[in-house]
């Protein structure tokens, strides 16, 4: 019997009906077919699937005439119905699961939903690259099931989002897998392949895509509405070459390089003047050139129309158009490239040839998925059907995430697991509580099942008494005496306090750090009132200070559960009762509330201590922390240690020619990585082998983390204090020893970035640390 087999056994009546309707709606009618071209016979090229994507999808371009060719640059596209081609929507959404957020997918019809899976910040809190990879591959042949039942319009996802989470206010970090550029870069990398129905390693089959997905928001964006500063007319001012080397753009060079993305959305902001869908460096020569991005790029709604009508940075709105065509954009989320072409092309602006160039790498996606093959049921995906959306194998999926998810933040006494046999009546007290929406995040679908924590708690103690305690997470309204009594009259009392989408979300920003509202006065005045130290689950995507929860010792045990999906509730019970062992760890550092007084908009990533600006995130930040990067308890302990005959970096002065690359600059000696070349770098590449032991009573999945630091830490050539430079995730039964291995490359775990962006290895010793443990290497050819 699964885990969430044994969890509904404690479900009442109620809620195995529900979830029993839920199941019976998954079982689905078939709807009409899905739209397609060369289903009758033509020997037009474009139809031939023996041909080259690049020659077919030139034949078609060629074949349109200019104004049918300009109608197809909006992420509505119309039908050309003299070839044969259907309409086509660019925008469709799968996050965390597929969505009908986008124009381009209808969950109304025979399909009315599908799995919804924990939103991103909690599923990157596994660190654990084979369950974002499984994540994937379930959202891209559910999208492809919708599509095969006539209920899309197109398979192209913008998804997912990978900004570096910098700003711990930002109301869409929820949405990224937090501050570390190593995670998010890996995250991206392996969603991608399982969405686009790659292999999680090895090499890419460009040419056949499952679905397509998008790397967003392409660079340095971070910001909704904070003071009156609007993404839309933001200015990232001052972004470094050493910032956007390091910290903002390997995420989408990972998604490039390694996930083989298909799509790259620009942003809204400018960086340094210049708006991201009109920067021909930033497109064009980085994407397409250094990295060899193949697919298509699309603007972020309405980011052409801003360049003109909100930054001014056009002059005219043909300029607009101009812009981002010759910067090397292709698709307009929006239709002001549609309206404004032909008049850009009239005044000279843009040529025939850049809307080609554009159309050419939009219908080459479109051949790649497979839509140009004739009818998609006969074709490598035509099986996947309806009866493949909202599987048990999916639902539980979501579980597993939202369980591996979970971060034990406090646990004293132990606290925490509770026992059923000893809990006879339990108090549930907050507006998070009974809320299933609330679980969801954004950007989310009609999930498969719709269960809340109450309804799951319920199950497990016969005398479970729910009191909301607060209006929302506003908590402007709230009935704390009466909380108070509740919580006197039971004998255990969980909280589900924390934010929602009314308080973080797309074109909301936070102010504060702190709880809304009344929540810290009524989680006080419940934990004194109280027979037993309380249990606060705090349900939110960015961090909070709960610094007067972590000292109250009448506060026994915090978990953070962000937003855990369609199964979140079940999950929480379950780590809760000591069915699934706690082994997440948060994916970005939680500041204390006087971080607010570091503005936003300043994108610096390094500390400056004459101006006693802190920097961000774990790596350049220096300051107090209410919990760290990476932080997470169990209910179990381990222990982690190098094996020092399995770790050894090879002999630097065999390798020809490494000592003469060696360059000083402000008292260091460094070697220039692009200099050291591929080859060399290579033989660089050594095995780090750690023991990691299981020393508690429970068996548990365990994140084992790998930083390096240097001997002077960040103050010497803005190196950060310290940097992830591996992670993997391990199951250990209880009592168990393992040893993992990690292949260690010094030119990329052990290089900085200059103040130029170049990559460097400092001469001298590197320290890679797990756990407690640390182990000196010496790179001195």
């Amino acid at each position: 019997m699964g885990r969430r087999a044994r969890a509904l056994l404690h479900a009442p009546a109620p809620l195995l009906l529900l979830l029993a309707l839920a199941a019976a709606a998954a079982a689905v009618a078939v709807a009409s077919g899905p739209p397609f071209s060369c289903g009758a016979p033509s020997s037009a090229a474009f139809c031939n699937p023996r041909l080259p994507i690049e020659q077919r999808a030139d034949d078609l371009v060629s074949r349109l005439t200019l104004e049918e060719k300009i109608s197809q640059l909006g992420d509505q596209s119309p039908a050309v119905d003299r070839l044969g081609v259907p309409a086509y929507k660019w925008w469709s959404e799968a996050l965390h699961g597929v969505s009908n957020a986008g124009r381009g997918i209808h969950l109304d019809g025979p399909l009315r939903a599908a799995t919804s899976f924990p939103q991103v910040i909690l599923t990157a809190a596994s660190f654990n690259p084979h369950l974002w990879y499984r994540i994937g591959q379930v959202i891209g042949t559910e999208a492809r099931a919708v599509y095969n039942n006539g209920q899309a319009e197109g398979l192209t996802f913008w998804a997912p989002n990978i900004n570096v989470f910098r700003d711990p206010r930002w109301g869409r970090g929820q949405e990224t897998p937090g501050e570390d550029p190593t995670v998010t870069g890996k995250y991206a990398a392996v969603f991608v392949r399982g969405v686009q129905g790659y292999a999680l390693a090895g090499a890419i089959n460009s040419t056949d895509l499952e679905a397509s997905a998008c790397c967003k928001h392409f660079t340095a964006y971070d910001l909704e509405n904070w003071k009156g500063v609007t993404r839309y007319a933001f200015d990232a001012k001052v972004v470094t070459a050493q910032d956007l080397a390091d910290t903002y753009n390997p995420p989408f060079r990972s998604c490039v390089e390694d996930g083989g993305a298909s799509g790259i959305m620009c942003s809204y902001n400018r960086v340094n003047g210049v708006p991201t869908c009109a920067d021909y460096n930033l497109l064009s020569k980085t994407a397409r050139g250094d990295w060899r991005f193949y697919g298509y790029i699309t603007s972020d709604c309405d980011a052409v129309s801003i360049i003109h009508d909100v930054q001014g940075y056009a002059k005219t709105a043909e300029d607009a158009v101009a812009d981002v065509l010759k910067a090397g954009m292709d698709v307009n989320c929006g239709s002001y490239v549609q309206e404004h072409g032909l008049s850009a092309i009239q005044q000279g602006k843009i040529t025939e040839q850049d809307i080609n160039r554009a159309l050419h790498n939009l219908f080459a996606v479109r051949m790649r998925l497979g839509l140009f093959n004739g009818n998609p049921k006969y074709n490598r995906y035509g099986n996947i059907g309806p009866d493949q959306v909202c599987t048990q194998e999916h639902q539980n999926l979501a579980l597993e995430a939202a369980q591996h998810g979970v971060v034990l933040l406090k646990n004293d006494a132990n606290a925490l697991p509770l026992s059923k046999s000893q809990v006879s009546s339990i108090a549930v007290i907050g507006h998070n509580a009974n809320d299933a929406t609330r679980l969801l995040g954004n950007y989310f679908g009609p999930p498969c099942i719709s269960v809340t924590p109450l309804q799951v708690l319920q199950g497990y103690v016969k005398d479970t008494r729910f009191l909301a305690g607060c209006n929302s997470a506003a908590c402007n309204v709230s009935s704390i005496g009466e909380a108070a009594q509740l919580a006197s009259s039971v004998d255990y009392v969980v909280l589900f306090m924390g934010l929602d989408q009314d308080q973080e979300r797309e074109e909301v920003d936070r102010l504060e750090l702190s709880l809304p509202g009344m929540q810290e006065n009524l989680i006080n005045t419940v934990a004194n009132a109280a027979k037993k130290p309380v249990i606060l689950v705090l349900l939110c995507g960015g961090p909070v200070d709960v610094t007067f929860a972590k000292y109250n010792p009448k506060i026994g045990a915090i978990l953070w559960a962000g937003y855990p999906g369609e199964a979140g509730g079940i999950a929480i019970a379950q780590v809760l009762f000591g069915e699934h062992n706690p082994g997440g760890r948060l994916p970005v550092t939680w500041y204390p509330k006087e971080f607010t007084s570091v503005p936003m908009t300043d994108m610096r990533m390094r500390a400056d201590p004459s101006t006693g600006y802190p920097g961000r995130t774990y790596r350049f930040y220096r300051g107090n922390t209410v919990y760290k990067f990476g932080y997470g308890l169990s209910y179990s302990k381990y222990s982690h240690h190098f094996v020092a005959n399995g770790t050894k970096l090879p002999s630097l002065s065999s390798i020809d020619g490494l000592k003469a690359m060696a360059t000083a600059a402000a008292g260091t000696v460094s070697y220039d990585v692009e200099e050291i070349g591929t080859e060399t770098c290579d033989k660089l590449k050594f095995p780090a082998l750690v023991r990691v032991q299981n020393h508690g009573p429970m068996d548990g999945r365990h994140p084992v983390l790998l930083f390096l630091r240097w001997p002077n830490g960040a103050a010497d050539g803005g190196r950060p204090a310290s940097q992830l430079i591996g992670f993997q995730s391990l199951h250990l039964k209880s009592m168990q020893t393992v040893h993992v291995e990690f292949e260690v490359s010094p030119c990329k775990h052990f290089s900085r970035a200059t103040e130029d962006g170049k990559k460097v290895i400092d001469h001298g010793s590197h320290f890679m640390m797990v756990g407690d443990d640390e182990f000196e290497m010496s790179f001195t050819p």
